[in-house]
C-alpha cells in the first residue's frame, strides 16, 4: 500500500521560498524539501508536526532553495538527494551568490545523490517519480507521487505564471517544452507545490495559465 502524503510550506528567505516538510502520514518519516534558509524554523517545523527526516531534497539549485542544504544536511546527519548535475555550477556557487543578495553566509552543496529523469525517490513509504524540466535553471527537477496524485514542482510553474528564465542557464522556450510535454500530461488532477506563491492543480494551469496557452 502506498503512504499518504502529509505536507507543511515553511516560506524561508526574503524571497518568501516555500520550502515544504513532506511526510508519510502512517509512519511519520519525511524529507525537507528545498531548505533555502531559516534553519531554526524549519527545525521547529520538523518538531512540531513530529516527523523523522530522512533525507533533503533539491529541485533546484538557486540560492533561496539552496542555500541552506549542506547546514542541515549536517544538523540532521541525513543524505541531499537532487537536483539534476546540470545545477552544479549553482551549488558551487552559493556563497558567493548569498552575499550577491545579502542573504548572508552560505555552504556550497554537493548531493549525495544526483538526479535525473526516470528516477525514483522514496520518501518513507512515499514514491516519487523524477522529471528533468530544465529551463528555469539547467538542473530543474519534479518530485511527482502518481499515487497520491501530487508534485512539487520547484520554479518550473507556478499558480498562473512559470519560472523567470533571465538567470545563467535560463532558456524559456525550454521550459514551455518541458511544462508542456512533461508536467501537464501528469493529468489536470495532480495537485502540486510551487517554489513561490499559492498550490494550484495542473489543470487549472492547462486552461488558464497565460504562459501555456498556444
Amino acid at each position: 500500500m502506498p503512504g499518504t502524503p502529509r505536507a507543511g510550506i515553511i516560506p524561508v528567505t526574503p524571497f518568501q521560498q516555500n520550502c515544504t516538510l513532506i511526510w508519510d502520514e502512517a509512519t511519520k518519516v519525511g524529507a525537507v524539501v528545498d531548505p533555502g534558509g531559516d534553519l531554526d524554523r524549519i527545525e521547529a517545523a520538523i518538531r512540531e508536526h513530529g516527523v523523522t527526516v530522512e533525507k533533503i531534497l533539491l529541485t533546484h539549485g538557486h540560492v533561496d532553495h539552496a542555500a541552506g542544504a549542506d547546514e542541515l544536511r549536517e544538523r540532521l546527519g541525513v543524505p541531499v538527494e537532487g537536483p539534476h548535475r546540470a545545477d552544479k555550477f549553482l551549488l558551487d556557487s552559493l556563497p558567493e551568490t548569498a552575499a550577491n543578495y545579502g542573504l548572508g553566509e552560505a555552504r556550497a552543496v554537493t548531493p549525495d545523490r544526483w538526479l535525473d529523469e526516470g528516477d525514483a525517490v522514496t520518501v518513507g513509504g512515499l514514491g516519487f517519480d523524477i522529471l528533468h524540466c530544465p529551463g528555469h535553471s539547467p538542473g530543474s527537477v519534479v518530485f511527482v507521487s502518481r499515487d497520491a496524485r501530487f508534485a512539487l514542482v520547484g520554479d518550473v510553474v507556478f499558480k498562473g505564471s512559470v519560472g523567470r528564465t533571465d538567470l545563467p542557464g535560463g532558456n524559456h522556450d525550454q521550459l514551455i517544452r518541458a511544462i508542456k510535454e512533461k508536467v501537464l500530461p501528469l493529468g489536470d488532477d495532480i495537485a502540486f507545490i510551487p517554489g513561490h506563491g499559492p498550490t494550484g492543480t495542473l489543470g487549472e494551469e492547462r486552461v488558464s495559465n497565460p504562459f501555456l496557452q498556444d
